[in-house]
């Protein structure tokens, strides 16, 4: 369970950085909207929740900085319950059951 928390704190604390430093290069460029981004969010999720797994933040960062915040969120939010049904499907159980079990939950 510690896992999930601490890799929930993590994305809350990119989220926190991403803004501010999107508010910085804003106020640099005299900007109020930034431009499009290049990554998929989807390549940037998977390597963020890989290194928050590895514990390195480098690549944290990294993969943090390649789409907006929001993006990143969405992304590690599909990515769980894509793992959460893979695993259900797997071993035959509702999702439910194993997210709750991911989660050091008790069953209902």
């Amino acid at each position: 369970m510690g896992r999930v928390v601490r890799l929930f704190g993590r994305i809350r604390e990119a989220w926190d950085r991403s803004r501010t430093a999107r508010r910085t290069e804003r106020s640099k460029r005299g900007d109020a909207g930034g431009g499009p981004r290049s990554h998929n969010l989807f390549e940037a999720a998977a390597a963020y929740v890989s290194a928050c797994v590895a514990d390195d933040q480098d690549r944290i960062e990294e993969a943090a900085g390649r789409v907006s915040p929001e993006a990143l969120s969405f992304g590690v939010n599909e990515l769980a319950g894509r793992a959460v049904i893979a695993l259900a499907r797997e071993r035959d159980e509702p999702p439910g059951d194993v997210a709750r079990a991911l989660l050091g939950l008790p069953a209902t």
